[in-house]
């Protein structure tokens, strides 16, 4: 039975609109690399707190647990997953690095970096004291920036925590943002110097970004700023300043730039290792001081010795409510490598953090 020109005129109006739904879908699908909660569900932003191993049998700590703050909620919520899990924020939102590399696609982009590389027994001092995770498309992605040496595995092997990460306390920030952010992070990273142990950069992103491939090949032919602070804009429109110093910036980030930049007296939290760690600092017009213990509730605190960390806030009684989280310890070795911290004035996160320091030292 032949077909009536008006059935077939029908039938290709069907497959054509089953060709537009589908191809929408896949930029719908492509557009929702994003961070993601303990649930899968996309935020604009998280930050976890990795908690230290008690060396108390008592305390039944396994250095997996972790605090956790979003974009959705107003303080820190006690993880229902080990961070070790795929179900654990970090889990699900690095998730999609592995899907993104299994499909091969040329539409999408990473790039991992930690001087500390997976598997690796010692540091690369030839890079940045930096570690991170960024995945995006055209269309957004997200910025993951944290603490932990030896994280995260290449996308080949899936998703795993490494067990030198349980001992001491981690932290980190994950930030949704869309590709028109990417340039900017373009040019910190290339201040930053981070040691790249895995990426993929098509060809389709090379226009815009210029540094990242050049890294990502192990070459990079542009001059390196001393230091450079941009603004960064998340998906809905949270509002961060990233600070990238270089290696040539030799002094303490803290003292010498962020307090004064912010205008603002900072408590800090860094890995303080014993005589190895940078004194409170008054000297300046504002000042620095080191925190000394975390206070998870009224019975559970730890000691700076035992946390991994690195954030600072302003003091309290001062103005401004920043809150900034990296990768550089307040130590006169690190005065010499390059690293950054992005800050923002959200007084949901600067109350959490807030609520963790149980004393800090003043000046000598």
């Amino acid at each position: 039975m032949k077909e009536t020109d008006g059935t077939m005129t029908s039938r290709l109006q069907r497959r054509t609109h089953a060709l537009v739904f589908f191809g929408l879908f896949g930029v719908l699908q492509a557009a929702t690399i994003a961070c993601r909660n303990e649930e899968g569900e996309a935020v604009d932003w998280f930050i976890f707190y990795k908690l230290p191993k008690r060396q108390d049998k008592d305390t039944r700590e396994t250095g997996l647990k972790y605090l956790y703050l979003d974009s959705t909620i107003r303080s820190w919520r006690r993880s229902e997953q080990l961070i070790n899990t795929t179900k654990s924020a970090l889990g699900r939102t690095l998730q999609q690095l592995y899907e993104a590399y299994a499909s091969k696609s040329n539409n999408t982009a990473y790039l991992l970096y930690n001087d500390g590389v997976p598997k690796s027994v010692g540091y690369s001092r030839n890079f940045g004291h930096t570690k991170g995770v960024l995945l995006w498309n055209r269309i957004q992605g997200f910025w993951l920036i944290h603490s932990i040496p030896r994280f995260p595995p290449i996308p080949e092997e899936g998703y795993d925590y490494p067990s030198s990460g349980r001992r001491n306390g981690q932290s980190g920030i994950c930030i949704t943002l869309k590709y028109n952010q990417y340039e900017t992070i373009d040019s910190q990273l290339l201040v930053c110097n981070p040691n790249i142990y895995s990426c993929s950069i098509p060809a389709t992103f090379h226009r815009e970004l210029v540094h990242m491939p050049q890294l990502c090949a192990r070459f990079c032919s542009s001059k390196i700023p001393v230091r450079y602070l941009t603004t960064l804009q998340s998906a809905q429109g949270q509002t961060f300043l990233h600070f990238a110093k270089s290696d040539s910036f030799l002094d303490d980030i803290f003292a010498a730039w962020i307090a004064q930049q912010l205008k603002t007296h900072l408590l800090a939290e860094t890995w303080q290792r014993k005589r190895q760690e940078l004194p409170s600092n008054c000297s300046l017009p504002y000042h620095v001081y080191n925190i000394k213990a975390i206070r998870i509730s009224r019975q559970s605190y730890f000691s700076s010795y035992q946390d991994h960390a690195k954030w600072c806030i302003s003091q309290k009684g001062t103005k401004g409510h920043w809150t900034c989280i990296g990768d550089l310890n307040r130590s006169p070795h690190q005065t010499f490598r390059s690293g950054g911290f992005i800050c923002n004035q959200n007084r949901n996160i600067y109350q959490a953090f807030r609520k963790l320091v149980l004393y800090y030292e003043d000046c000598n």
